[in-house]
This record gives C-alpha cells, structure tokens and sequence, in this order.
C-alpha cells in the first residue's frame, strides 16, 4: 500500500499510540536478563497518538512522495486484500482492525521509559529508518 501511495484501511479516526518493535524486544530482553524487573508490569506505548492520516503524512514525509489514507469499509478492504494475501491473514487484520483499533488505546504510558530508562522510538523517526527500503 505505501508503494502505491494509498493506504486504505477500514480505520476510522482513530489515534494509537504505535510503538516501535525494537522497543517492545528491548522491553523483553531487560526484563528476562537484567536485575530490577521483578513483580513489574510494563505497559509499553509509543510517545504520541496518531491517526491513520498521520500515519500517512509521516510517511510522505519521510518517503519524499504522496502517500493518502482513505477510509474503505471492511467488505472493500477484504475484497482488495483477497487478491494479495490468504484469507487466514486478513482475517487476522480485520480482527486487529475491528477490535484493536476502537480507540480503547487511544492514551500515552511511559513503560519504555521505566524499563529502560529512555524514551520509546517516535515513529517519524521509524519511517525515517525504514525510508532507504522504499526508496
């Protein structure tokens, strides 16, 4: 979808605060082999909420091209995805889609902070690393 500039998810405006998967592996790795950790629980986010038309304003940015988000409905966007991957993975993405993305996430926590001692990947600075795969 970012190649061909248009992300069309069955999303609606809701912000998530995306956090970096390297982030959530560093979160792990202390957690099992560093002293300090015992008895906590870390609820790990990115520093910011953004919606799908960030989403896409950040990858415009950083891709140096024009990159759209449109809202489709659940039927269109399982109806593109059939030609492209197996029916088992969209429905796996519509159940992140339709559950996961219902603004229940829609807040920041300092996890990644408290764990590691820093702040967590923002993720212009994600796109920024991942730009030379798209270029």
């Amino acid at each position: 979808m970012v190649q061909s500039g248009v992300l069309a998810l069955p999303v609606s405006n809701v912000r998530e605060p995306f956090v970096d998967t390297d982030d959530i592996a560093d979160v792990a790795i202390a957690a099992l082999t560093q002293p300090g950790h015992k008895h906590k629980l870390y609820e790990v986010t990115g520093p910011r909420l953004l919606n799908f038309n960030d989403v896409a304003e950040e990858l415009s940015s950083a891709l140096g091209k024009d990159i759209q988000f449109i809202p489709i409905s659940t039927e269109a966007f399982e109806q593109e995805m059939l030609k492209h991957v197996p029916l088992d993975t969209i429905s796996m993405l519509l159940f992140l889609f339709n559950e996961v993305l219902d603004g229940r996430n829609e807040y920041i926590t300092h996890g990644i902070e408290e764990a590691l001692g820093r702040k967590p990947k923002d993720f212009s600075e994600f796109v920024r690393e991942l730009s030379p795969t798209y270029a």
